[in-house]
């Protein structure tokens, strides 16, 4: 490998962030050991220009490659064959990434050979500018681990996630295309390879919330609800069929299944998101929960939330007022926070 790191960075029509993106990797401390691959995904604003001009600058470290818009998750997988660093991260083009946390994380990697590496990194408001922290105190620091010490904590989010390139490589991680909610995908589908796992207590990413159009908003749920379900269904068959594995390790299998139950929970909301008069939803809303069950009854049972165990309990009957004081309890819990 000729790099430490390689960074892909997914880059739609970013202009109003990739320069702020872009600047947060320039160091000279780490430039020789950091690849940056800006792939643009058919972008038609500045985009490209703006990348051209860094790896105009240092062409060494900075490289875009355009093509077609074919989605997220096919930025990732051109990112995976371009590779040449030891190791391989994501970093969304309208979030970045602290400097000197990724120093750090380049110094820290120089000695590493674990193949699944995390650390911290800040949820960011793009209103308010206040950052949130967000780090696992309950597993030690810098020590390589099996991956049966980090199975109960299933919350290590594409942010944090560093992954060495070889595991991705040489068993064709593939990423769903043309769909949104693919990093679930890019966090699970290397598992079953996973020999052993670092944490590092360092802040190195910035992920940009509160953007009204975000995917990960209410209005982008209810928008792109049908990619939300088919990464749901495509995850559920990749653990069935790891499952049927010989080598199949019971602590993989349980954090995957945890994350794809958050992920039906999620759905869960999004269903209730819509008008309490809407009965095209809510027969939605008990198809979707009846397929669940017969896909994963394991998977089933850990998707818990309040709501959703009280409409199984009643078999969406009372459907309207159950929705309705679900939400009423999430504002208050919402008014408690704020």
């Amino acid at each position: 490998m000729d790099k430490i790191l390689t960074i892909t960075v997914p880059s739609y029509n970013v202009e109003k962030f990739l320069d702020q993106t872009l600047k947060s990797f320039v160091s000279e401390n780490i430039m020789e050991n950091l690849e940056v691959l800006i792939v643009d995904d058919g972008s038609c604003d500045n985009t490209v220009k703006i990348g051209e001009e860094y790896a105009k600058q240092y062409p060494a470290t900075f490289r875009v490659i355009s093509k077609e818009n074919g989605g997220h998750g096919s930025t990732i997988n051109c990112g995976i064959r371009e590779a040449k660093g030891k190791y391989f991260k994501v970093v969304d083009g309208d979030d970045w990434v602290s400097t000197e946390g990724l120093e750090k994380l380049i110094y820290k990697l120089e000695e590493c050979n674990a193949d699944y590496v995390f650390t911290n990194f800040y949820r960011v408001n793009d209103v308010t500018k206040k950052k949130t922290k967000v780090y696992f105190p309950e597993i030690p620091t810098e020590q390589e681990l099996s991956f049966s010490s980090i199975e109960k904590e299933t919350r290590i989010s594409m942010h944090a996630l560093v992954i060495k390139t070889d595991i991705l490589c040489q068993n064709d991680i593939y990423i769903d295309e043309h769909s949104f909610y693919v990093d679930v995908e890019y966090i699970l589908y290397p598992i079953p390879y996973v020999k052993s796992v670092i944490y590092y207590d360092i802040f190195v990413y910035m992920y940009r919330l509160a953007q009204e159009e975000q995917s990960v908003s209410m209005k982008g749920y209810r928008r792109h609800m049908q990619n939300h379900i088919d990464v749901i269904l495509h995850i559920l068959d990749y653990i069935h069929s790891y499952k049927e594995k010989k080598e199949s390790d019971n602590a993989k299998i349980y954090f995957m299944e945890k994350r794809i139950a958050e992920m039906i929970d999620t759905q869960g909301s999004i269903y209730a998101s819509f008008p309490l008069c809407d009965k095209k939803r809510k027969e939605q809303f008990k198809e979707f929960d009846i397929l669940m069950k017969r896909k994963n009854t394991q998977v089933y049972g850990m998707a818990d939330s309040g709501m959703l165990r009280t409409l199984r309990k009643t078999r969406f009957h009372f459907y309207a007022l159950i929705i309705l004081l679900s939400r009423l309890r999430n504002w208050k819990t919402q008014q408690r926070r704020e």
